[in-house]
Parts: structure tokens; sequence; C-alpha cells
């Protein structure tokens, strides 16, 4: 994916590789341009390069080729105390003999900032997080959570203009995380900072992200903003990657005025909004997510292709209704509905026809 040449870019990576090995990429070619106080996530499964990206950032890690450059100079060459760029760590990092107060000193103290600098520093960063009263504590006597605000804490405290952070909220439980996730939000925009933010939390990276990067196998399949990554993906696997998703398998039959006539497996005919297949006789597998499904004949436009389906499990999950179809083969067919008054229940057994719009089913990648 090639990157913008803007004279904004504040993070740029122009055509970086990493290998350990000397044979195997880990990383291929990636171009990549970022502006000042952007929050960009870099989302992917094991494996898949992201980390290693951040880690050539942070400077942890050398580039086999190309070049990184942070407000348009060359950090390539840079050791990573230099590079003026705050971290956040999953396991926190921080010093178990230090207090509170002194482990967010110590990253001034390496700079040669003041005395009385460093107490106002140290005291802004911690109220920051709300840990104001935490200062002559140590690490061992806080809890996890309040320990990863002190780590946002110390990364935030020398003032950089680059936080780098690597599942930070790995470690925590659900409601803490989704607190944490609108509080490191806030913060980054407040401050105006720039954020590196990596997971393999999809719904992490969609609700905190101003863009996000989906790698897979150390290159970058899809850079987007959370709504087109969910809505409009561009192959296969940002569309499997995203949310939940149904596919069909079949092959393209013809396409006219910018839909695409697929005949599936099973002989049924579907209209698709041809995403990248190009002509008549391609294998495609067809995307449609489960809120964009309709059985409700009413809803539907005329001329549109329904299909049979027959109803394998409904469940109840308060505000939706998620029901399990087979369609055209496939056992795995979710349907989600609204929970509203009008809202029919399906019975398991009960033998009904569905539809969607020809714009909300994609035509990708065999």
């Amino acid at each position: 994916m090639a990157a913008s040449q803007t004279s904004d870019a504040f993070v740029e990576f122009d055509r970086v590789q990493k290998s350990y090995d000397g044979e195997t990429l880990v990383v291929k070619d990636l171009n990549l341009t970022m502006p000042r106080g952007e929050f960009l996530t870099m989302l992917g499964p094991s494996g898949s390069g992201k980390t290693t990206c951040l880690m050539m950032l942070a400077g942890f890690e050398t580039a086999t080729h190309g070049d990184i450059r942070l407000g348009g100079k060359s950090i390539n060459n840079i050791p990573p105390h230099k590079r003026g760029i705050g971290m956040v760590f999953q396991n926190y990092a921080l010093f178990p003999h230090m207090t509170i107060h002194e482990n967010l000193s110590f990253p001034l103290e390496v700079r040669n900032i003041g005395k009385s600098d460093r107490e106002a520093k140290v005291k802004r960063a911690l109220e920051m997080v709300e840990m104001g009263s935490f200062g002559t504590r140590r690490p061992a006597q806080l809890s996890g959570g309040q320990q990863q605000r002190v780590a946002l804490a110390r990364a935030l405290v020398f003032e950089p203009e680059l936080v780098l952070m690597d599942e930070p909220l790995g470690a925590l439980d659900k409601q803490l995380r989704e607190k944490m996730q609108f509080e490191i939000t806030n913060l980054a925009h407040s401050l105006g900072i720039t954020v590196v933010y990596v997971t393999h939390d999809q719904t992490e990276a969609l609700t905190m992200s101003d863009r996000v990067a989906v790698f897979d196998d150390g290159i970058i399949q899809q850079l987007d903003s959370p709504d087109t990554l969910y809505e409009k993906p561009m192959n296969s696997f940002v569309a499997q990657f995203i949310g939940e998703n149904n596919t069909l398998e079949g092959r393209v039959k013809e396409i006219n005025n910018g839909v695409a006539l697929v005949q599936l497996d099973d002989g049924e005919l579907i209209d698709c909004n041809p995403v990248n297949v190009t002509k008549a006789g391609e294998r495609t597998r067809v995307s449609i997510r489960p809120e964009r499904i309709e059985f409700n004949k009413a809803r539907l436009q005329e001329g549109v292709h329904t299909l049979k389906a027959e109803v394998l499990e409904f469940i109840y999950m308060g505000d939706i209704f998620r029901t399990r179809l087979r369609v055209a083969g496939n056992d795995e067919f979710i349907v989600k509905t609204r929970n509203a008054p009008d809202q029919k229940r399906l019975q398991p057994g009960e033998h009904i026809e569905i539809g969607w719009l020809p714009e909300d089913c994609r035509a990708l990648d065999a």
C-alpha cells in the first residue's frame, strides 16, 4: 500500500522490510504515513508483523531495509532513549523497588530535567490519570488497573509527541478495559499526542482509533477509518477478521452496471457489489454482515434475489436476537435483529426466505 507523501507526515515508514533470518520477511515493503495527532491502531493476528513494526518505530528492532522517519528526519540510527517516544507495555514494566513518584521521575532524570520541574511534571501526570494520591506507594501495592494508569502516566510525563502502546489493556478484565479504552482515547485527543497502538482485539481497534491498519502476513491488507473497514472490507481476510461476517462461495455469472450476479455453489443466484472481482467465471467469496439481512418481505426491495433458509437456533441476547440459519449449504449463517416489539422471533425448524440490498453484499476474492 503506497504512502501518500504529504507535508504534514509525522510518522513515515518508507518501503520498510524486516527479516530475522535473512530469508523470511516478517514485514514486507511497508509504506505508511501518519499525520500529527492521529490515533492509529495496528491490528492483526499473532505473527502478522504489527508488533515488529511498533518495535522498529521504538528502536528496539532495526529495519532490514527502508527508512523510518519522525517529523521528516530518519530515525534508523537513533537509539531508543534518544527518539523521545513514550512507551506503554502490557506488563506495565514498572520498577518494583521504586515508589510511583520515583517511577515517573526516572524518565525525567534521564533527560536531565531539574528537580522543581520534575516535581511539577510528575504531579501533573499523576493527576491526569487520577492517581494523584498514590505517589508514595510501590507498584506491588496497586491493582492491575492502577498499575496500567501509572505506566500510562510515565509514558506521558516527559510530554512526548509520540506514544507507542503494545497491547496495554490485555491483562485487564472486560469492564476495566472498556473504561481505560475511553480514558486513553480522551487523553490522547485532549493532549494532541500521536498514538500508535497495537492490539489483536478488533473491538478495541474499532472503538479507539482514527484509522486502523489491518495486518496479515507482514502486509497491510487495508488501512481505513473503523466504519469503512467494517462496512467496506476490501478483501476476504479483512471481512472475516473485522466483526462478525457471513460468507457464501460461488462464481461470478456476469457484471452489469456495477452489480455482480453471483451463482452460489448450490445453484442459487444473488446480486452483489463487485469489490475485487472483475469478470464472469471468477470464483468469489461473498460477504454479508449479520445485521444487514432481512426476512421481512415488506422491507425488501422489489426484484431483490431472496434465498431459502432453515432456522437452526434462536438466541435471545437482551438487546438483540441472534439467529443461526442453514443457507446455501452453510450451517453457520447468522442473522442479528434488534429486540423491538414488532420483531418476529424465529423458531428452530422454521423455513423462511431472506434477502439483502445488493450494496450490502460484497463479492470478494475467493
